[in-house]
């Protein structure tokens, strides 16, 4: 079984409380009230306080990997996660936080492939 990540935050800031982690194996699905007696940061927490964000297994794992922080976009009515990601030029930079770049490359992707069929259009007389 493939239970995806949970995401708790502050629901004024956008910082994460708790990160509960994709689980595989022999796991079992647990709910949130659950995860409040079992987390000591959410324990800590007025669960009024503390939004969450229930991911996919394996969503966004390759964000997850390359950034080096990551927070909710409160801003908005419904919060999304926003990474940021190291700048070898210049590490010692403040954190830029951004939509997550896996998105970022599939809505790029998606764009070319539809400018790819537009070009052939054109080159073949709309013969495609």
């Amino acid at each position: 079984m493939n239970i995806g990540r949970r995401v708790y935050f502050d629901k004024l800031t956008g910082d994460i409380v708790q990160d509960t982690g994709d689980r595989s194996g022999s796991v079992v699905e647990t709910t949130v009230e659950q995860d409040f007696e079992v987390f000591q940061a959410l324990k800590e927490r007025d669960p009024e306080t503390v939004g969450m964000l229930q991911l996919e297994y394996g969503e966004f794992a390759e964000d997850f990997m390359a950034a080096n922080g990551y927070r909710v976009d409160v801003s908005s009515e419904h919060p999304s996660l926003l990474f940021s990601y190291p700048d070898p030029a210049q590490p010692e930079e403040l954190p830029v936080y951004r939509p997550p770049l896996s998105r970022q490359v599939a809505e790029q992707e998606r764009r070319l492939a539809d400018v790819e069929l537009v070009l052939a259009d054109l080159l073949t007389g709309g013969d495609v």
